[in-house]
């Protein structure tokens, strides 16, 4: 068995390599000698997309219109969201505010200058307070999220709504870790805080060193990366000495203490070397998983020797033209490419190090302080559009910017049908294809080896965007700032208004009969300015009662029913009431739920609420009492089911909905529309949620498991064919949230019958 095994993922992989791609040479682009672009714009809108990551009850200085609080019952309030989804890391926040505070530390001046100072103080003590909040002590609070943050697309705002719908849960899991690395970073970044913020506000750079010494005695007591709970499956640490190296010189710098420096030569030992090589390790790029790079530039400045200067010209040599028979791989239109995942945040981070090092390192040596000054500013302009695809990486900077880009809140879905952002109309079968915003200041991920770019929403290797993603890019951006004299937009960020109709309501005619109009609605919200629930949601029908009181009734003599309602039986129940005078022979009926926070833009299930109402005369009315076609409300109205109530053409706003006695949606008989900013009041009420079911192991998703599933698992865990997250999703047969080579051997071994059925439990 272990034979047949063996030869079907032999053939397996030897399919994958059939579509390897061809590695491609560096080709060199002319450097520009004066600055093409706002570097302070630039800067500008990252700081927007750090404020647009922001969760928990947001701050008086958030510029983003559209966001509003949410996860205000988690463990440690606040921080940023990783990326497009909800989840929070120690790790990824604290990454992410070092880098951001080393930047300010380094070019305080360029920052006042450009008026983005304190702007950027604010944003970095957002992301550096989470950090102290998930400080317990002898350990750190690691996640807050689950599985769910990756498994459902929508809206921060009503995340907890949703949440709590499938769980049952009030509040998001965390978990308490104490692995070395991330309990360094944390560290790292405390330190890195107590020197921005010691001169402005000496009493919070003290609490932030309080817990950079507390969380570095931990880190450097546990020397273990075993317990790193759920983040292991979405951020795996390896070795944990480069962060401690790391922590250790920020501490350092920030104290002065020689005991400090003393533990960097107690780590250095330890530290990467090159494979089957004694020299230190300068290859692959400063990252969350890898301090290496950042800390010797760090330990150099603190030093001053000149083995570590050496060391970081050998990195930057690598990424640059080469350096001891290695080199990192070009794009035909000059990108450095490290990986598929997150390609422009490995190379913006690298040219931060390359920028400072120029400053620093290598002030003194003219030709490669010139050097790797070129190096940077080339690599930051790829992003902007200084490439083949004249594609401008970053959202909301120039005039072509990919169209997709991997974020639950900023696409405003509400239906859960995510997949069709970007589509052409044609192709996305009626759903919404249009993002409700602008992210502006998010760096994508970037191009394939070859320079080709998958602007597909789903191709997350692509179009995700993330907080560490724009760390060192924002980082780079505080440098370039000291060289360009470029000055914010002053009109920025602009007041977002709806794209389309937030509430909005879809009716059909059931029937019309000589002594009743029955139809079927659709309440629907599809808020996204923010996103929210209505509480005291109601819409009201209008009609005619002239014929009734020609034929000698009275308005008493119309009844009105609900044949059915969604969500009859349960707290969103529709009452009715009326018919109301409007004005003159004019009535309306007002159907009320009694907690219209039922309707919310949560899923398919959740977006609007249907119900069938019967208005009637007794059978027994004369001929012509009962004639809908002079109704207010009726007009406009056809005759049809379902289909047709899902389509365009069901759309009337002659069914006017409310928040309270507020006009949200659709337009009175007398002409009056909803104000601007109509006022709402959200509120956190859960209702039911359908389940998913999904076919474990069927990766290619043509719902049969064979070894074409083991064949697009392999060609993928060899980045020779990327599968979207429904895939990835099917192909963690383990559910450990994660893929790798164990998952595909567990799918053969089902195929050939060693496992009776997935997914299975590690």
């Amino acid at each position: 068995m272990k034979k047949l095994l063996a030869g079907i993922a032999s053939l397996a992989m030897c399919a994958s390599a059939l579509t390897a791609p061809v590695q491609t040479a560096f080709t060199s682009l002319s450097a520009n000698a004066e600055g093409d672009y706002n570097y302070a714009e630039a800067l500008q809108k990252s700081l927007f997309f750090y404020e647009v990551q922001q969760a928990g009850e947001l701050p008086d200085w958030n510029q983003v219109s559209w966001r509003a609080d949410s996860m205000l019952t988690d463990e440690v309030p606040g921080g940023w969201f990783d990326a497009g989804d909800h989840f929070k890391f120690a790790l990824t926040n604290a990454y992410t505010a070092a880098i951001m505070a080393w930047g300010v530390i380094e070019y305080k001046d360029a920052l006042k200058k450009a008026g983005l100072y304190e702007e950027y103080m604010n944003n970095l003590q957002w992301g550096l307070d989470y950090v102290a909040g998930c400080d317990r002590g002898d350990a750190v609070v690691g996640t807050i999220g689950d599985g769910f943050d990756h498994q459902w697309w929508g809206s921060a705002e009503v995340y907890m709504r949703k949440y709590k719908l499938t769980s049952g849960d009030d509040a998001r899991p965390f978990d308490l870790i104490t692995s070395t690395s991330t309990m360094s970073q944390m560290a790292a970044a405390m330190a890195a805080g107590y020197i921005a913020f010691k001169e402005d506000n000496p009493t919070l750079a003290e609490s932030y060193l309080e817990h950079a010494v507390s969380l570095f005695k931990v880190a450097d007591a546990t020397r273990s990366n075993d317990d790193q709970g759920v983040q292991k499956s979405y951020y795996p640490q390896t070795d944990f000495f480069d962060d401690l190296f790391y922590a250790a010189n920020w501490l350092y710098r920030a104290t002065g203490e020689q005991k400090y420096l003393d533990k960097c030569d107690e780590y250095i030992p330890n530290l990467a070397t090159e494979s089957q090589s004694t020299e230190r390790k300068y290859t692959w790029g400063y990252c969350w998983d890898d301090a290496l790079q950042g800390a010797a530039l760090l330990y150099y400045e603190n030093t001053g020797k000149e083995e570590w200067k050496t060391q970081i010209d050998h990195h930057l040599q690598y990424w640059i033209d080469g350096y001891g028979g290695k080199q990192i791989a070009y794009t035909p239109d000059g990108l450095a490419w490290l990986m598929e995942w997150g390609a422009l945040r490995h190379v913006t981070t690298t040219a931060w190090l390359a920028k400072l090092a120029s400053d620093v390192a290598f002030k003194d040596d003219a030709a490669k302080a010139e050097k790797y000054n070129t190096w940077a500013k080339k690599q930051l302009d790829y992003c902007f559009g200084d490439n083949n695809l004249n594609l401008c990486y970053v959202q909301g900077m120039g005039e072509n910017n990919p169209k997709t880009f991997h974020h639950r809140t900023a696409s405003g879905i509400h239906d859960d049908h995510w997949q069709s952002l970007g589509l052409d109309e044609a192709d996305a079968e009626g759903w919404q294809t249009e993002y409700a915003h602008t992210l502006y200041g998010a760096l994508e991920g970037g191009p394939s080896k070859d320079g080709t770019f998958t602007d597909e929403v789903g191709q997350y290797q692509y179009t995700e965007v993330a907080i560490d993603y724009n760390a060192g890019y924002t980082a780079l951006l505080c440098a370039m700032l000291d060289d360009y004299d470029c000055k914010p937009l002053a009109d920025f960020p602009p007041t977002e208004t709806p794209k389309w109709n937030e509430f909005e309501v879809a009716a059909v005619i059931q029937q019309n009969q000589a002594s009743y109009t029955q139809i079927q609605v659709w309440a629907m919200n599809h808020s996204a300015w923010p996103a929210r629930v209505v509480k005291d949601l109601s819409y009201r029908y209008y009609f005619d009662i002239s014929e009734v009181l020609d034929a000698g009734l009275s308005v008493d003599d119309i009844k009105v029913s609900i044949g059915y309602d969604q969500h009859a039986g349960d707290e969103g129940a529709l009452s009715v009431s009326g018919p109301v005078q409007y004005k003159d022979n004019t009535y309306y009926i007002e159907l009320k739920f009694n907690d219209g926070s039922v309707v919310m833009p949560t899923g398919q299930s959740e977006h609007r609420s249907e119900a069938q109402i019967r208005i009637a005369v007794a059978d027994t009315a004369p001929a012509g009492a009962w004639d809908p076609t002079n109704d207010y409300s009726f007009q406009g109205l056809q005759e049809g089911g379902q289909d047709l109530l899902k389509s365009p053409e069901a759309i009337t706003p002659y069914i006017t909905m409310y928040d309270g006695g507020t006009l949200i949606y659709g337009t009175e008989p007398d002409g009056t529309t909803p104000s601007e900013n109509p006022v709402v009041t959200p509120t956190e009420q859960p209702t039911d949620a359908p389940s998913e079911d999904i076919l474990y192991g069927d990766v290619n998703m043509d719902n049969k498991v064979n070894i074409l599933d083991v064949i697009s698992l392999n060609k993928n865990l060899l980045g020779k064919e990327l599968i979207n997250e429904a895939q990835q999703k099917r192909a963690d047969v383990l559910l450990d949230g994660g893929i790798d080579s164990t998952d595909s051997l567990t799918i053969l071994k089902h195929i050939v019958g060693m496992i009776s059925s997935l997914p299975v439990n590690p």
